[in-house]
């Protein structure tokens, strides 16, 4: 059994902040843990906007604060996320996600990140797997 807060997380390698500066990210569960899936509490800043392609993963969001505008870029249809939506890109959707506040939300990917991942200049986050966690 793996009990873990938020607190053990703060500042630590895996409480990672991306290099555009706009989101941080808190990687409760890893693929280290291999349990098949990954679990992130996710902050992304208010006025910024992170445009994002996830071609090697799942990934289902749940918003438990803020408000957002998520756009998917492929056919240009755009959503409100508020508490309590959820969106799940089943179909590697490329997305932009533009908040109107601080957007928190609780994020689960498989196949499960290494916590080491950024967006690349595609806003992918490249496929690593345990056995390259070192």
């Amino acid at each position: 059994m793996i009990v873990r807060s938020f607190k053990d997380i703060e500042n630590t390698d895996r409480h990672v902040r991306s290099k555009s500066g706009t989101w941080e990210s808190k990687r409760i569960v890893l693929a280290k843990e291999r349990v098949g899936f990954s679990l992130h509490e996710t902050v992304l800043y208010a006025g910024t906007e992170t445009s994002m392609w996830y071609a090697n993963h799942i990934e289902a969001v749940l918003c438990v604060e803020g408000e957002a505008e998520l756009t998917n870029d492929e056919t240009g249809e755009a959503h409100w996320i508020e508490p309590g939506t959820m969106y799940l890109l089943d179909g590697h959707e490329r997305h932009t996600l533009r908040p109107k506040t601080d957007f928190r939300c609780v994020c689960v990917f498989n196949p499960p990140v290494t916590g080491r991942e950024d967006h690349d200049e595609n806003g992918v986050y490249p496929l690593l797997t345990e056995s390259e966690e070192g």
